[in-house]
């Protein structure tokens, strides 16, 4: 597995983008795990996915991406879909706003 050989290099970060997509239930339960075990040893990890439910469930803090730039940062407590939803969508609003002012 690549992941172990990155492991074995001690680093401070993992970068995971997808990490669970196009597995089976119980592939994606087990890197859950294995990230919740790494996390738990100090380990930072920056989670990539488009799956709310999973971001939300292995999340402590959120970053909403929209339009290329960081539209919210939620705490794992202030993470919710619908506000998530809404930073997605006020970053559209307030990119059209600032256009009409410009």
């Amino acid at each position: 597995m690549v992941i172990a050989k990155w492991l074995e290099t001690n680093p401070k970060l993992l970068i995971l983008d997808e990490p669970t997509r196009g597995i089976d239930v119980g592939a994606k339960s087990e890197i859950h795990r294995l990230m919740g075990e790494m996390a738990q040893q100090g380990l930072a990890i920056l989670m990539i996915s488009s799956e709310l439910p999973e971001v939300l469930a292995m999340s402590d803090r959120v970053l909403v991406v929209a339009e290329g730039r960081i539209a919210a940062e939620l705490s794992r407590e202030e993470a919710t879909p619908e506000r998530v939803g809404m930073a997605m969508t006020r970053r559209n609003t307030a990119s059209q706003s600032e256009r009409a002012l410009a």
